[in-house]
Formats: C-alpha cells, sequence, structure tokens
C-alpha cells in the first residue's frame, strides 16, 4: 500500500485554477522528484498535500483521508515540511528552532547535529544570523525532528552556494540510504536528483504529464517537459 496517495487534485487561488489534476503516489521508503517547469503547480501540490489549502480530488496518507483536515493535523500523522524560503523562526536559537515541533523517535537533536555538523556549531547562535545554507539545514533538521514518515522538500536548495547545496545533496543520500524515510523533493536539479530519486512525477500546467522511474528522465522526455 502507498504512503501518500494524491488522485486528480484540483486547486485554486480565488478565481484563477491552478491545479487541473495531479495524481502521484509514493511508498514507504521511495523518494520521489516532483518536476516540471517553473509554474506549473509543484508548490501548489505540495500546499495541498499538507493542507495548507483547499482541493478536490482523493488526498490519502497512510491510508488515511486527509482531504479535510487542517496542517496541523496533517503533520501530526507524520508529514514533515521543509518549505520553499526556509522559514525559520528568525529571533529563536538553533537549538530552540530544533525543539519547537520536536515529537518522540529515532530523530533527536544529536542524530541531526551529526548529519548536519554546522549546526552543532551555532547551536546557540539565533538562526536570523545564519547564512542561507545553514538556514535551510535548520530547516531540515527541524523537520526530521518531528519524526516525519514522509519528508516533503519543497526547493530546499533553490539560491544555495553550490557547495552548501552538495552538503544537502549529501545529507538527503544518508536519508536515503539510512533512515528508511519516504521523501518528496521538488526541485529542478537532474544530476542531483538522479543520485537519490526513485521515481518521477512531472506536471505541466497543472496536470500531471509523466511519471516513472528516475533514470527515464533524459532526452526527449527532460527536453520536452522541463525544457532540458
Amino acid at each position: 500500500m502507498s504512503l501518500l496517495e494524491l488522485h486528480e487534485i484540483t486547486a485554486s487561488y480565488g478565481a484563477s485554477q491552478a491545479l487541473f489534476g495531479v495524481s502521484l503516489e509514493i511508498a514507504e521508503g521511495e523518494v520521489l522528484a516532483l518536476m516540471g517547469r517553473n509554474g506549473m503547480g509543484k508548490s501548489t501540490t505540495v500546499r495541498c498535500l499538507c493542507g495548507m489549502m483547499a482541493a478536490g480530488g482523493v488526498r490519502r496518507f497512510a491510508g488515511q483521508d486527509i482531504g479535510r483536515l487542517p496542517s496541523h493535523r496533517v503533520a501530526r500523522l507524520g508529514v514533515g515540511l521543509v518549505p520553499e524560503g526556509r522559514r525559520c523562526f528568525r529571533d529563536l536559537t538553533v537549538t530552540e528552532n530544533l525543539i519547537a515541533a520536536a515529537r518522540p523517535g529515532h530523530w533527536d537533536q544529536v542524530k541531526v547535529e551529526v548529519l548536519f555538523p554546522r549546526l552543532a556549531e551555532r547551536r546557540g547562535q539565533v538562526a536570523g544570523t545564519l547564512s542561507g545554507g545553514e538556514q535551510q539545514m535548520l530547516a531540515i533538521g527541524r523537520a526530521l525532528m518531528t519524526n516525519p514518515r514522509l519528508l516533503v522538500l519543497d526547493e530546499a536548495t533553490e539560491g544555495l552556494a553550490p557547495l552548501v547545496r552538495q552538503e544537502i545533496w549529501d545529507a538527503l543520500g544518508v536519508l536515503k540510504r539510512d533512515s528508511g524515510l519516504s521523501i518528496l523533493v521538488v526541485d529542478k536539479a537532474l544530476a542531483e536528483l538522479a543520485q537519490v530519486a526513485d521515481r518521477a512525477v512531472i506536471l505541466e500546467r497543472g496536470r500531471s504529464v509523466w511519471d516513472g522511474v528516475f533514470a527515464e528522465v533524459k532526452g526527449e522526455v527532460a527536453e520536452r517537459y522541463l525544457g532540458v
């Protein structure tokens, strides 16, 4: 049974429809890349999945209908979101950010600091004074501290320096290899995604238009839907 099922999701911003039929599934322990050109509905799909906006269609997580649940209840079921733009608590320290929404489980502050050693060096530092890359590491660590079954990363490496981007991709590789987490990654980096993603779903104009193993995201598929 799939951990996450989205079927024919539709959504609108006021009178403007953004999603016209998005479908995807993620199995336990699977890494799925959600891809598409800018403005095709990827972040809106994430918002619908996490209960942050109303949507039509079927949304199920761990066999439970989550279509009418508010975002905090979706999170409590085991969906950990790393939102676009990081959104750390800027006036709290690194440690305070990590423990703010922590729940019991495998992931604790020690394990997060092993994954991201920079956070151990900056435990007492206020988040607003961290670099963009360090804030992104903190956002991922904070999501892991909720001990989710599904980790959702929305453009987690966007706008970061190459060395920091690589640190984050390396951490995702560790998560895939060692944690057994299911992961949904919204990103454009084909080479890096190829190291971690099992499958991909591609969106175009608010619809799912391609679904398959990630190794097939190349040639005509990449050129037609991703412009690469």
